[in-house]
């Protein structure tokens, strides 16, 4: 195992970074955060224009009890591709903040945000993980803006989904089918439920907004008003903490998780509570991140303190004993923390890690010639075709951009660095290094065309 880069490797790194964001990146927006934050979501577009849309983002706010900690609603402006000018892309600064980030709203957590996952079927419907054994639910839209004073109630959950018997923070998923939450934690546990019910009462109640220090406020962090769900299952088999959990995308009934034992578990809640396979050691140390992939629902990753991640066919898999996956993607120097496959392409996703780095990957480039970065090259591991070098500290989160699909939203715990809490990062690599050579010259050539046709 590589030890973590020093930070004289690290600052050269990122000082040669950003020397080539001009020619690597079509769009890059750097945000220096106040507080660090431990995860970022896209939410919906809010807004369509001409040269960029407005979209929602969701973040968080790790705060040092100075003031409370906070969920936090951005709008962002994202930019369209070939709009923005290589000078523009190169001019950042790393102690301020985005002009195209903008806060809209602030809840007032009742304690960190660990992980945040929005629900697929209402996108405006958010789950968050905290130090507690509880999931909560949030109507984003139905929340008041609050202001995040020392001494501050927190807001009011519009849901709390009970069930472990330990904290749960960070294991947590919502399935892409149905209006189901599934979520793991220190009990060794993974807990599913149902919000199907839940969801059209929340929606009735749009118009009537709530607010704490009313009828029916918060109780430690829960409705007053007994607005919690028990669990529709609860899965036992693993033998240490679950750090992460994830729906086949086709199926509410299957799913899969990973754990500090170093294993893979795959579940099936139409055959009991029992695991369908387990993998006994599917890496040599604790697993942080699992994803199943959206195009062909055989295909799961799986992301590790070993720093690799491995990529498993479930057709393939047996219980016990060592896991035998397809591949092993060696980029990385340090635990590999958050993995997730590209909405826009079958075979691609990004691994993000401690060592700073946030690799794009396409494994369906291994052993072809045009593998991108590693033709003729030894030096590159086999599948990487991109490497975004922008952060200086681990990577703690990032989520592709659905709505624009080769865009992504990264953050990173870089404050001492920096001069803020953290930084967050909106990017998106220049379509040349994807998409094949002819078409990108094909779609350059018709801008020429209407240049010259203007400029006659």
């Amino acid at each position: 195992m590589k030890d973590k880069p020093t930070e004289r490797a690290v600052e050269e790194r990122y000082t040669q970074w950003k020397s080539l964001v001009p020619v690597l990146y079509d769009w890059l927006a750097n945000h220096n955060l106040v507080w660090p934050s431990l995860s970022c979501r896209w939410g919906p577009q809010v807004e369509q224009a001409t040269y960029k849309n407005r979209q929602r983002l969701y973040l968080s706010e790790q705060t040092d009890g100075s003031v409370p900690n906070t969920l936090v609603i951005a709008n962002v402006e994202v930019v369209k591709s070939r709009v923005a000018a290589a000078e523009h892309i190169a001019q950042f600064n790393e102690e301020s903040r985005s002009p195209f980030v903008k806060k809209s709203k602030t809840i007032i957590h009742p304690g960190e945000v660990n992980r945040i996952r929005e629900l697929p079927q209402n996108s405006n419907i958010v789950a968050t993980h905290t130090d507690s054994p509880d999931v909560l639910i949030w109507d984003v839209d139905n929340q008041s803006n609050r202001q995040p004073v020392l001494g501050a109630t927190p807001s009011r959950p519009d849901l709390v989904l009970t069930g472990h018997q330990d904290n749960a923070e960070f294991a947590l998923a919502m399935c892409p089918t149905e209006p189901f939450v599934l979520s793991g934690g220190k009990d060794k546990s993974v807990v599913l439920w149902s919000i199907h019910d839940h969801i059209s009462s929340l929606a009735a109640d749009q118009g009537a907004q709530k607010s704490p220090g009313t009828k029916g406020g918060a109780v430690n962090g829960k409705p007053a008003d007994g607005s919690t769900v028990q669990a529709r299952g609860v899965f036992q088999g693993h033998e240490d903490t679950v750090e992460d959990v994830q729906f086949n995308p086709s199926s509410a009934q299957e799913f899969c998780s990973v754990g500090d034992d170093s294993c893979l578990i795959l579940w099936d809640a139409r055959t009991g509570l029992s695991p369908v396979v387990k993998v006994e050691k599917a890496h040599n140390a604790d697993l942080h991140c699992v994803d199943w992939n959206p195009v062909d629902v055989n295909l799961i990753l799986t992301g590790s303190a070993d720093n690799t991640v491995r990529m498993y066919d479930r057709r393939n898999l047996t219980s016990g004993g060592v896991g035998s996956p397809v591949h092993i993607f060696e980029g990385h120097t340090a635990a590999v923390l958050c993995v997730q496959w590209s909405p826009a392409k079958g075979s691609v996703f990004g691994s993000a890690a401690e060592d700073g780095l946030l690799n794009i990957w396409d494994h369906g480039k291994i052993g072809k010639v045009e593998d991108y970065a590693g033709a003729g090259n030894s030096s590159y591991p086999p599948g990487l075709f991109f490497r975004h070098a922008g952060h200086r500290d681990k990577v703690v989160d990032f989520h592709w951009n659905t709505a624009d699909p080769w865009t992504i939203v990264s953050v990173s715990e870089d404050g001492e660095k920096t001069g803020g809490g953290g930084t967050l990062q909106i990017w998106r690599m220049i379509d040349l290094i994807y998409r094949p050579e002819e078409e990108v010259v094909a779609e350059l050539d018709k801008f020429k065309s209407h240049l010259l046709t203007c400029s006659s």
